[in-house]
């Protein structure tokens, strides 16, 4: 991508065979900033989910869902947010990525009233940052420098109904279940040291 447009080559040959060069230049022009505005700070913020893709140094991609109590995302000005990585499954494929090619796509969906929005920027990850302590269990901190932000239309959005926020969310004074897979033979000897200590697991995994 060059300064003058957010285009490379390959979307100007496809938007060139399907005659959409103007209305993509428009679009630009319109919905695109290089800053979050109040509107999306608030939408960002009641977000309990989104969706971040990375890619390796070599250009491999990953996507990965990211979930949390709303307010786990938090805008901290109008060029940046950060929002805490919880335990998983510690393959660290999204975080990975980040440490080799800090580039990161967002994409936060409302689907109960359709919208989208999407933040492209750069990451960057640590785990003495000092927003940590308002992240009950975050293990570590994700801050992404924002480059683009823009809304897509919903009209593929198929309306869905939040009907539980999930019990593993990490909250103040709440201890979350243990996740069954935690608990299975082909991975208790291979988990680390703090995650061996036996518990009651879920019925979920």
């Amino acid at each position: 991508m060059d300064r003058e447009s957010m285009y490379h080559e390959g979307m100007r040959r496809l938007q060139e065979q399907r005659e959409t060069r103007p209305l993509a230049d428009r679009l630009e022009q319109v919905t695109v900033r290089t800053a979050l505005a109040e509107e999306d700070r608030a939408f960002i913020e009641r977000s309990p989910m989104f969706f971040m893709a990375t890619a390796d140094d070599r250009g491999q991609p990953d996507c990965s869902y990211k979930g949390g109590l709303p307010g786990f995302v938090r805008v901290l000005d109008e060029h940046s947010l950060a929002f805490p990585d919880y335990d998983g499954n510690g393959m660290y494929r999204s975080l990975g990525n980040v440490l080799v090619n800090t580039k990161v796509g967002l994409l936060f969906i409302d689907f109960e009233r359709p919208k989208r929005l999407r933040v492209n920027g750069s990451a960057s990850v640590a785990a003495d940052d000092p927003l940590r302590a308002a992240f009950p269990d975050a293990v570590f901190i994700v801050r992404v420098q924002v480059a683009h932000v823009f809304p897509n239309c919903p009209r593929y959005l198929h309306p869905m109904r939040l009907v539980e926020h999930s019990v593993y969310a990490p909250r103040p004074d709440y201890q979350p279940p243990v996740p069954a897979w935690k608990t299975f033979d082909v991975f208790r000897d291979a988990l680390p040291p703090r995650d061996r200590a036996d518990g009651e697991p879920s019925d979920e995994s």
